[in-house]
């Protein structure tokens, strides 16, 4: 997810994090408004200053809120072109749209809309990147969940967006303003189930996530708070930033190099909103969790930790692997999605 933290398993640096998410694809608030249309003025742009959450708050509140948007603003969704530098072979069966569509806390969101052949209703999965990595590193994956009869969508993440100000080598600041960049990348991802939701050829009650490293984790937190995916695929994810930076075995790294009081404003602000807070609150839904007994960037305790604060039902699944998984546990996953979604996982380039 990070790097630089303490424990020998989490000093990796982010480009090898990167090429691991690359490698693994390619080898309670919800009564929300009624769903909002597909075109129209975006919504005016929020406040990105959160306050620092009263004891309250973080005692257990209800903290789901802070993930509350209106459904009836339109998504405004802009077609931004068909995606073309990737070869024939490779978009062989699929289409893949690069839009954008409007975020409830201000900006675009860029995403990629990857397409099966034929007329459905297909089911949708979300797809979401790791850190510092960005949606077209996670392409190959939604390419082949294409492949098996899924519409896939892949956001960027706010801190990889150029509107944000922010750049690939600076995904977190340890100010609040991460706090506020992981409250709006939940939103965004409930407006992708949206923008799903309001396809004609996608089958609504048939939804799932896939989410790697950091994806993983902020699947979790979404777990937590929307109930309209069936299905969670969470691969070589821990409980959150909190739990990468300032676990018991993270002695030094950029969290521990900040003064005592910045350090702990960080923490403040960021342990009410970490995952494992709120992935106990999926079911119905279900969870797979996939995990390498050899993660460079994953300690397996911090792993375990994750799964056990999951609700029922779930299943974990470990693997001879570093930080990359493999081919294995491609195929695994797809064959569980296709137990809970209408996929065929033997269209995958991991069948099982």
């Amino acid at each position: 997810m990070g790097a630089h933290s303490g424990h020998p398993a989490k000093r990796i640096s982010l480009l090898l994090l990167v090429l691991g998410i690359v490698s693994v694809v390619a080898a309670c608030g919800r009564n929300d408004a009624s769903p909002a249309a597909t075109s129209g003025t975006s919504p005016p742009p929020t406040s990105g200053t959160i306050a620092t959450p009263t004891s309250s708050a973080a005692s257990g509140g209800d903290l789901t809120r802070l993930f509350d948007y209106d459904r009836r603003w339109p998504l405004a969704i802009t077609e931004m072109g068909l995606t073309t530098r990737l070869s024939a072979e490779e978009m062989r069966g699929v289409t893949v749209h690069s839009i954008t569509y409007a975020s409830p806390k201000g900006g675009e969101v860029p995403a990629l809309v990857v397409v099966p052949k034929g007329r459905g209703p297909f089911p949708g999965v979300i797809v979401q990147h790791g850190m510092p990595d960005n949606k077209e590193g996670m392409l190959p994956a939604g390419i082949d969940l294409a492949r098996t009869g899924a519409v896939a969508i892949l956001i960027d993440a706010p801190f990889n967006r150029p509107q944000q100000g922010r750049i690939r080598s600076d995904p977190l600041t340890f100010t609040p303003k991460d706090r506020d960049e992981q409250i709006q990348l939940i939103v965004d991802l409930r407006r992708a189930v949206d923008l799903l939701v309001a396809r004609p050829d996608v089958n609504r009650k048939q939804l799932a996530y896939f989410g790697v490293s950091y994806g993983a984790a902020m699947g979790g937190l979404l777990a937590g708070i929307e109930d309209r995916i069936k299905a969670y695929v969470l691969a070589v994810g821990d409980g959150g930033l909190v739990s990468h930076f300032a676990g018991a075995d993270d002695t030094d790294g950029p969290l521990q190099a900040l003064p005592a009081q910045d350090r702990e404003r960080w923490l403040q602000v960021m342990r009410p909103i970490e995952p494992i807070n709120f992935v106990g609150k999926a079911a119905p839904a279900a969870l797979l969790f996939l995990a390498g007994t050899k993660d460079e960037s994953i300690p397996q305790a911090d792993a375990r930790r994750y799964y056990q604060a999951a609700s029922q039902p779930k299943q974990v699944r470990w693997y001879e692997a570093g930080h990359f998984l493999n081919c294995t546990a491609r195929a695994d996953m797809m064959a569980w999605l296709a137990r809970h979604v209408r996929i065929d996982p033997r269209r995958s380039k991991c069948p099982p």
